[in-house]
């Protein structure tokens, strides 16, 4: 299985971000081959076929765009409303909602989010939701 990290390009050396440069180069057709790229880029031939199929940047339109969070509510009428309510009045949009069976007067609600246009911090949303009365917990559980 293979693994990956997802590194903050400041502690990494530029030449992977140069791979990236070179490819994308190639890829739109704005030089004429490799030779050409790693050229305009300051790499060499040899550096770009070691990394070129191992480094990648994430598209600017999909980062940051969907979040997933586990929510414990109170098995209480309306308090699922107020959660969903709240995260539309932030500009999220629900992907998808999965709620468990309430199980000694508590449900967990899994919800996908897409956040590409939320209009508060994520950390912010959160606090506001823990906040609603019937809310026992809300963990971020990922984002993409």
């Amino acid at each position: 299985m293979k693994k990956y990290l997802i590194v903050n390009k400041k502690i990494l050396p530029d030449v992977y971000e140069k791979v990236i440069e070179a490819r994308n180069m190639i890829n739109e057709n704005r030089v004429k081959g490799i030779s050409e790229a790693v050229k305009k880029v300051g790499i060499s031939r040899s550096t770009y076929y070691k990394y070129k199929d191992f480094v990648f940047a994430p598209s600017e339109d999909s980062v940051g765009r969907m979040a997933i969070f586990g929510i414990m509510l109170s098995h209480k009428r309306g308090v699922l409303s107020a959660v969903l309510n709240s995260i539309s009045d932030h500009n999220a949009n629900i992907l998808t909602i999965n709620q468990n069976i309430p199980v000694n007067g508590q449900a967990n609600v899994t919800l996908s989010l897409d956040i590409s246009g939320i209009d508060t911090s994520l950390e912010e949303m959160i606090d506001f939701l823990k906040s609603i009365d019937g809310v026992l917990s809300v963990k971020l559980i990922s984002i993409e």
